[in-house]
């Protein structure tokens, strides 16, 4: 079984950072694209950031654009999202997500994580 575990989320103030993590842990042998998507209460899920398995190109969504940073470290199956200069519109709880294979031959499999609140004070 595969899991992903996010990290990093809380409560900052307008104008601050956090850092969010999210680690893949399992019998793992490939990991394609890693993205992070978010939900605010009341509103539709929305993908936030996507980054390549090769970390060779990403993408956001137009509203944190030169504000938010995808990375990921694929040694460590992990990817992260670095936000700053937050806004109390980036309140919401943040998910990662990605699809993996367990061998060569394996199927791909979509996966979530648990998701972590991020809330923004004005």
């Amino acid at each position: 079984q595969v899991h992903l575990v996010e990290s990093g989320g809380g409560l900052v103030q307008t104008g601050g950072s956090l850092r969010l993590s999210c680690a893949a842990s399992g019998r793992i042998y490939d990991i394609n694209t890693m993205a992070w998507h978010r939900q605010a209460p009341g509103k539709q899920r929305e993908l936030v950031a996507i980054i390549t398995n090769s970390g060779g190109a990403t993408n956001y969504v137009d509203s944190v654009k030169g504000r938010f940073t995808i990375s990921r470290d694929n040694a460590k199956n992990t990817v992260f999202l670095q936000m700053n200069s937050l806004k109390p519109e980036d309140t919401a709880v943040y998910y990662c997500n990605t699809n993996y294979r367990a061998t060569f031959w394996g199927q791909w499999t979509d996966i979530w994580g648990q998701g972590t609140q991020v809330t923004v004070s004005s």
